[in-house]
């Protein structure tokens, strides 16, 4: 199956099957992820209390953990979700906003490691803090190119087990094998606040009917790509962008993917 025609069958089975994803996430977000989930055909749980965070993570498609706003309670109840996550052979995805640049989270962001995520998605700053190669971006945003991460990228998958995706301009997605570039997008959108998080909430949905995690990191960031480059022709500005890339999500189809998808895949010689 060629890489388009996966994303195909991904959207397809989401909507098909509406699976349930369970979202530990910030409060700057909780509202555009939550949408953009019911828009591809989803159904969003926002839960992160830790009387409720690892029973349900222990039964959803999959979990998303995102550090964004978190707080010492939150950090409690996302120990025991990815505990009981990983448990019960549950998928999760973790997005380490601004890890590297603050003490509390990259500490929390280690001890998740342990419990096995199938994804890990962040910036290029994020992602090479995490895997012990620079010190963080400013705040949630990146110093770093995505090309320059992917090194650490590949690094970091081969010291985890998980998929690492590095978004930027191009979009790189690595097992420490395999390799994606995902070339959609648009300049607009880092305009917009959560767009990332936004990608890592997809990505809890593709992991929810994908065997295959690195085959759903690829596909949610086509998803999250082809979307906000249509969605950018015709807005005039960051605020309007936001809610035609929810739109998008809600039209997106095989057509459009077809038409509008740029990815190029590299395989690691041997």
């Amino acid at each position: 199956m060629g890489r388009v025609e996966s994303a195909c069958a991904t959207l397809s089975a989401i909507r098909e099957n509406s699976p349930l994803v369970h979202n530990m996430t910030n409060i700057v977000v909780a509202n555009t992820t939550a949408n953009a989930l019911l828009a591809i055909g989803a159904s969003p749980a926002m839960v992160d209390g830790p009387e409720e965070a690892p029973e349900l993570a222990s039964v959803a498609g999959a979990l998303v953990v995102n550090v964004g706003t978190v707080t010492p309670a939150q950090a409690e109840a996302m120990k025991l979700a990815t505990t009981a996550a990983h448990k019960a052979g549950r998928p999760w995805v973790l997005d380490p906003v601004a890890v590297g640049a603050l003490t509390f989270r990259t500490k929390l962001a280690g001890e998740l490691l342990e419990n096995k995520p199938s994804v890990i998605r962040g910036n290029a700053s994020e992602i090479m803090a995490l895997a012990g190669l620079g010190a963080g971006g400013k705040g949630v945003d990146s110093t770093d190119s995505s090309e320059a991460a992917l090194a650490g990228a590949k690094e970091l998958a081969q010291q985890t087990g998980a998929v690492v995706v590095v978004s930027g301009p191009v979009d790189f997605i690595t097992d420490g094998k395999r390799t994606a570039e995902v070339a959609n997008g648009d300049k607009m959108m880092p305009y917009v606040t959560g767009l990332g998080c936004t990608a890592t909430a997809l990505t809890g949905a593709t992991l929810a009917v994908c065997d295959d995690p690195f085959d759903a990191a690829v596909d949610a960031m086509i998803f999250l790509g082809v979307v906000g480059e249509i969605a950018a022709k015709n807005a005039a500005g960051p605020a309007s962008l936001q809610l035609d890339i929810i739109n998008g999500l809600y039209q997106l189809n095989s057509d459009i993917l077809n038409a509008t998808t740029r990815v190029e895949m590299h395989e690691a010689v041997a």
